[in-house]
């Protein structure tokens, strides 16, 4: 019989049967696909996504810049003579990571570079970069250093500011510290011009701190400066203001040396001084610069104010008639007195023997609003805008803070505090024609090729030319005939205005012991090359400005103006056709058209600017000369003009022969009212235009 299919098949037990196994095997397909994507995307994260930032903490780790310092500009004088520089210097540095033993090194450098051990070991143990150890070492020093073979301690090159001529315009020029950052005066002033820029050096160190690897960028050099001074000039100054202090037992003095037509500074002198190549050995107050900072009463040379003021409104003329009432005058219930008796007098003599009655008489007349508008107009209660930094406004009150007294106290040199700059640029816009040219210390910037000036600031009229040349007039008699006659000059003339101020003492009173002795005044009087300052602070004795200022000016003036070589006026030989009599000089000059200034007068104030020489003539009454005579001179320069004939002046009015002196290019002095009566040179004679011709007028 055949077997039945129902019968069940024989399995092989070597193969067991699951029904799972494919899936188990697509699950760890996935599992190893994830786990290889996961190892891959962090080995992406890591090599591409935070390669930069592992990167840069390697590279902090390993590199490190160092700074090269920038090359300073050079400062010069108008001259291009070098005043301060920039010179390679060697240091003494430190690399903390490369340091073996800092006990060791700290214990051997200290005593070379002059610091405690133990505060060097500190810094060497806690420093994580490169640091000075001390700056500006001696070459001898400096072998020393290498010689000492320490690990870590090396010697550097950097930039020192060293000024060659020593205290030379010190207060000017300020100082620049160890980092050869400008701290003081132009240096600081100007430190974003001549300080450049730092280049950099990029040093990649080992784990062990040993650099393996270095970049340099270098930066740009800081910009040189031309200054205005004159380093002759400035240097003139110094000696004989530094010998007036001596003289005098001063607590200090300060003096200016100004070209008016231009406004630059060709000296500004501060004593006492000091060396700013070792500035931290000198008391901080010798670094001031007094020119700018120091504020004080000005005393009489205030007075030009009160005096051009009254003139300019037409309030007075130089020969009106005014009683000092013998030196004594009550205001506000204030008794105030001269220093001598006066009388009756000129309006020119009072100036000229500094009179405060007859200034306060005049102040008055002028009244609050327009004495404090001319004030304001020369600059007074406000900066110069000088190029130099720390420079004080001084101190001037409104009209509505003045008590009953101030308009006198005012009128001459007090209740007013003012700078030595400021005085030298008010007596500037009178030297040149009434036009104030703002001070300026700074010629130009260069860079390179590249030369660029300063922004200049407007200048601006203080004055009619008729104003300035009567009162440059009686500016004059004040140095040949009345207080400044110890300013008197051997072969220029002058003009100018002394000053005695009193100090204020702790008590807030004015001291019967402490003045301010001043001198301001301009030379050759007829057409200055230059205004110069004087102020001496607490001088012991003699106190007076035409005692002790006056003589000092003249020592400046005569030294300077040889020095620029400007021609004498007065000169010793005699000329026998044109004798001048002593102390005579022109009150009345043609106006010529002024020059285009940018910030003219307001309209309160009256000018005679535009008008023609006839003009002029017609409506300006000449002043009268106090004293002058029709007399042959002593002395006289030659002009040089073109020749003309001299009139017969004499049975002539004033106001005719100022007219036809004027049509003729001469130059008018006269004396007395009336109906001419005497002339010189004679009628008929042959004269160069420019010529003085001096008429007596007797009724």
């Amino acid at each position: 019989m055949g077997r039945s299919s129902s019968l069940p098949r024989r399995v092989n037990p070597a193969r067991p049967v699951n029904a799972n196994s494919p899936h188990r095997v697509f699950a760890f397909g996935v599992f190893l696909s994830v786990w290889i994507l996961l190892i891959l995307g962090r080995l992406y994260g890591l090599e591409v996504i935070e390669y930069v930032k592992w990167l840069a903490v390697e590279q902090k780790q390993q590199q490190h810049t160092r700074p090269l310092p920038a090359l300073r500009g050079t400062i010069y004088d108008r001259a291009r003579r070098e005043l301060a520089i920039a010179v390679p210097v060697e240091s003494v540095g430190a690399a903390p990571r490369e340091v073996q033993d800092p006990g060791i090194a700290a214990t051997l450098l200290a005593p070379l570079v002059g610091v405690a051990a133990g505060e060097l070991e500190s810094r060497l143990h806690n420093a994580r970069r490169f640091f000075f150890v001390k700056h500006g070492i001696s070459d001898k020093l400096a072998e020393r250093v290498r010689s000492l073979g320490l690990a870590g301690i090396s010697v550097e090159s950097e930039m020192k500011r060293v000024y060659p001529r020593g205290s030379l315009a010190a207060a000017v020029m300020g100082y620049a510290g160890t980092e050869d950052q400008g701290l003081a005066g132009l240096e600081s002033g100007l430190e974003s011009m001549i300080a450049g820029q730092p280049g950099r050096m990029l040093l990649s160190e080992d784990a062990h701190g040993h650099v393996f690897h270095s970049t340099e960028w270098k930066g740009q050099p800081g910009a040189n400066v031309v200054l205005t001074l004159d380093a002759d000039i400035q240097g003139i100054v110094q000696t004989t203001v530094e010998q007036a202090v001596a003289d005098h037992h001063a607590a200090g003095a300060v003096a200016i040396v100004e070209e008016p037509s231009t406004g630059r500074i060709l000296a500004m002198v501060s004593e006492p001084t000091f060396d700013p190549n070792r500035y931290d050995q000198f008391k901080p107050d010798t670094r001031n610069n007094r020119a700018i900072q120091w504020v004080y009463e000005p005393g009489s040379m205030f007075k030009l104010v009160t005096y051009s003021g009254a003139l300019e409104e037409g309030l007075t003329s130089p020969e009106e008639m005014i009683d000092c009432q013998m030196g004594s005058i009550t205001i506000d219930g204030h008794v105030i007195h001269d220093d001598e008796r006066f009388g009756v007098m000129t309006i020119e003599q009072a100036l000229a023997h500094s009179s405060d009655v007859a200034a306060i008489k005049i102040g008055l007349r002028l009244g609050q609003d327009r004495f404090y508008q001319y004030m304001r107009r020369y600059g007074f209660g406000a900066r110069t805008g000088i190029d130099l930094p720390g420079e004080e406004q001084g101190l001037l009150k409104p009209p509505e803070r003045w008590s009953g007294i101030s308009i006198g106290a005012l009128s001459m040199g007090q209740e007013v505090g003012v700078t030595a700059l400021q005085i030298v640029s008010a007596y500037s816009a009178i030297a040149n024609r009434g036009v104030l040219v703002p001070p300026r210390i700074i010629d130009h910037f260069e860079r390179g090729s590249l030369l660029t000036e300063p922004q200049p600031r407007p200048s601006r009229r203080v004055l009619s030319e008729r104003t300035v040349q009567i009162m440059k007039h009686m500016l004059t008699t004040v140095v040949q005939e009345g207080s400044g006659r110890k300013a008197q000059l051997n072969g220029y003339s002058a003009a100018g205005k002394t000053g005695t101020g009193q100090k204020i003492d702790p008590s807030g009173a004015y001291s019967h012991r402490h003045f301010v002795s001043s001198f301001v005044g301009m030379a050759p009087a007829g057409h200055p090359a230059i205004v110069v300052l004087i102020s001496v602070d607490s001088p012991v004795g003699a106190y007076y400005g035409a005692e002790v200022a006056a003589p000092v000016f003249k020592s400046i003036a005569e030294q300077v103006l040889t020095r620029m070589n400007v021609p004498k006026d007065r000169p010793t030989t005699t000329i026998a056709a044109n004798r001048v009599p002593p102390g005579a000089a022109a009150l009345w000059k043609p106006a010529r058209h002024s020059e285009a200034i940018e910030d003219g007068p307001p309209p309160e104030i009256s000018t005679h600017d535009g008008l023609s020489r006839d003009e002029i003539a017609s409506s300006v009454k000449p002043v009268a000369l106090t004293n002058a005579s029709a007399k042959p001179p002593d002395t006289m320069v030659l002009p040089s003009g073109p020749l003309v004939t001299v009139p017969d002046l004499t049975g002539l009015a004033q106001r005719p022969v100022a007219t036809q002196c004027a049509a003729l290019g001469l130059d008018l002095v006269f004396s007395g009212s009336g109906l001419a009566s005497e002339q010189y040179p004679q009628a008929g004679g042959k004269v160069p235009q420019g010529t003085k011709i001096r008429v007596r007028f007797e009724r």
